[in-house]
């Protein structure tokens, strides 16, 4: 009995924890002051779901590095996003074509000729005073900080550089430079001692290598800047937003919906666990695309509403070997952990087998392409701990409470004799 009131105690809590996470996801509260936005709010919408620009660039070099195509494509992004967009995408395509979508704004000559314009780099004392300019500059790199931790930027200038430097930190010793990409600072630091011999570091902070990087990728594209060239312009109606938007999510309600009813009728209570695992991994999903900031897009929609289905497979999978066990006539302890442990090499290698094709389409695909591939990439990885972990531990619990204790409440039709399973 104190199993069994155990086991019904955490069955609630984990119950009451997932209905929280949907309510608070789907519906949104506010509390002392906070509001917990709903997913509709706070998750980001493509181009095709609200209007935009689409501009497709071209790096004017015959020959360009990986360095200097991301390097560009950093500015890009940094130049675009002065427009006032939050939610620009940019990536890059093939060896020196760079795409920058812009969601909500449709004056594409703005944004066209915003970024075609070449970069001004330059150094600023505290007065606003000049110091010295992108052409000064021979490299940028991110690296370790071997004495204070952490990651800094090494500046190597040229000769011309290396003397205004000198005599511009030998004047603002304890003050602080800044580094401008036209009139936005991209960098601070505050200068220690005179420096003579053509090299610096900006440290300090807790800045990240992927941060360093950027910036570093920033000063060189200033330094060097490559020129580029729009080579099509793609206006996106906000009309079809209006439209795809809802029907798409009524599509996929009734979809879902479909998907309950179907776990309910066959498997029965098991499939009641089942579903109450799908919420809890269309939850968990819709969470982690807020967090990590993608931008759901229609092909983004129909990766997420596929990644159901294999969530939904992988409960299938065990519940169909679970029948199987009970058929043999093992107890249900038993044919539920039987049912488990025979499915498992199968929905592993089911679910690597999509995993590899989802890799290899974000690899060679760009784009549209890009964002189904990792739409459907963190879907796998979520499917897979709520099929794997979620629903056997449901499904365990609702044994040792009592609540599945019939061979009917596995969908399994019964002979006399057999209501139950010890």
């Amino acid at each position: 009995m104190k199993k069994k009131s155990k086991s019904t105690a955490l069955f609630i809590l984990i119950i009451a924890v997932i209905g929280v996470l949907a309510f608070a996801g789907f519906k949104g509260f506010v509390i002392g002051g906070y509001e917990f936005k709903s997913f509709d709010k706070v998750i980001t919408r493509g181009l095709d779901l609200q209007g935009g620009v689409s501009v497709l660039m071209e790096i004017q070099q015959d020959k360009v590095t990986q360095e200097e195509l991301q390097s560009t494509k950093e500015h890009l992004s940094l130049r675009v996003n002065k427009l006032g967009v939050a939610e620009t995408i940019v990536t890059t395509e093939g060896d020196k074509k760079i795409r920058v979508d812009v969601p909500g704004l449709t004056n594409s000559k703005e944004i066209v000729d915003s970024l075609v314009k070449s970069g001004n780099l330059s150094f600023k004392g505290p007065d606003g005073t000049e110091i010295l300019t992108g052409s000064d500059v021979k490299k940028a790199i991110a690296q370790p900080n071997q004495q204070e931790g952490g990651y800094e930027i090494a500046l190597e200038f040229n000769d011309e550089g290396t003397k205004k430097f000198a005599e511009a930190t030998g004047k603002l010793i304890g003050q602080q430079i800044s580094i401008y990409l036209d009139d936005e600072v991209i960098q601070q630091a505050n200068v220690k001692m005179q420096i003579n011999e053509g090299r610096a570091q900006i440290s300090g902070g807790k800045q990240t290598f992927e941060e360093c990087k950027t910036t570093a990728g920033l000063i060189n594209s200033g330094a060097l800047p490559l020129p580029v060239k729009e080579v099509s312009i793609d206006n996106v109606g906000a009309e079809l937003g209006t439209t795809a938007f809802p029907d798409s999510i009524k599509a996929g309600a009734i979809g879902v919906g479909l998907v309950f009813l179907f776990m309910l009728f066959h498997y029965r209570i098991q499939g009641l666990m089942a579903n109450i695992a799908l919420t809890l991994y269309i939850t968990l999903t819709l969470f982690v695309f807020v967090e990590v900031g993608i931008t759901l897009t229609l092909p983004g929609i129909a990766a997420f509403l596929l990644t159901i289905g294999v969530a939904v497979d992988a409960n299938i999978l065990i519940f169909e070997r679970t029948k199987e066990e009970l058929k043999k006539g093992f107890t249900i302890k038993s044919a539920v952990k039987k049912g488990q442990e025979n499915a498992l090499s199968s929905i592993v290698d089911s679910n690597m087998t999509t995993l590899l094709a989802a890799l290899i389409l974000y690899f060679v695909g760009s784009g549209s392409v890009k964002g189904f591939a990792i739409t459907l990439m963190i879907g796998i990885i979520i499917s897979l701990f709520t099929g794997l972990v979620i629903t056997k531990v449901l499904v365990k619990l609702a044994v040792e409470c009592g609540l599945i204790n019939k061979l009917s409440h596995f969908g399994v039709k019964m002979n006399k004799g057999d209501e139950k399973h010890a």
